[in-house]
């Protein structure tokens, strides 16, 4: 498995799954501060320009496949492995509400919680508020959610994965995760998965010298527009 990746929340995902599922990989970095997303070769596999992506040369067929976005990688690899996606459609709809959640509410208004206080280049207060409260919101949703259940579907699943990465960073999205005791206790028991210390820490190092600040990488990251 060819796993194309930098190491952000999003692309935690994947090689936690990897890892959770023992799938041997090999990570081809996409240093994203460099604009390595744009290059003609990988917007062949991730037309978004975003990582992560894999590309599984065992896919259906017995030929090789690629596929681009975190969530969808995620229930291809659960398919794949038969696990933690549930097999049946009541168990798999569980997962799934979770999963979406996270794609179009956790990690997005996290996302943008990080952007305005930590990236911005000049304070909003606006948005600062907007965002921050939006993300208290969300945390909780899942506090209620997770009040009597070990983890948001029942069972471990691709939700709590797609999930764990963004709330390990609760602090820069001015949460205090005291205030949410049940994910609290849910993010406690995640970091303490060795799958996801391991994948957690993969490539870690090279994306902690990328200077965020830098305005030239600000300006590759924020300034985007079509191409």
């Amino acid at each position: 498995m060819e796993l194309f990746y930098w190491s952000t929340p999003n692309g935690w995902k994947i090689t936690i799954m990897l890892e959770e599922c023992r799938l041997p990989y090999v990570v081809r970095p996409v240093n994203i501060g460099a604009g390595e997303q744009f290059k003609p070769e990988f917007l062949a596999i991730a037309p978004n320009n975003r990582i992560p992506a894999i590309v599984d040369p065992d896919g259906p067929g017995r030929k090789p496949i690629s596929v681009f976005e975190s969530g969808a990688i995620l229930q291809y690899l659960g398919r794949k492995t038969g696990k933690l996606y549930p097999a049946d459609e009541r168990g798999r709809v569980e997962v799934e509400q979770w999963l979406m959640w996270q794609m179009g509410g956790l990690g997005p208004m996290a996302g943008q919680a990080h952007h305005f206080r930590i990236y911005a280049p000049e304070q909003v207060p606006y948005a600062i508020k907007r965002y921050t409260d939006e993300c208290n919101r969300l945390y909780g949703v899942m506090n209620r959610r997770l009040a009597d259940r070990e983890f948001l579907a029942g069972k471990y699943s691709i939700a709590d994965i797609a999930c764990v990465g963004w709330a390990s960073r609760n602090e820069r999205q001015g949460q205090d995760i005291a205030d949410f005791p049940h994910v609290k206790r849910w993010l406690d028991t995640m970091l303490a998965r060795p799958a996801v210390a391991r994948g957690m820490a993969v490539a870690a190092e090279a994306a902690a010298t990328v200077d965020m600040k830098d305005p030239a990488i600000q300006a590759l990251l924020f300034g985007q527009r079509a191409r």
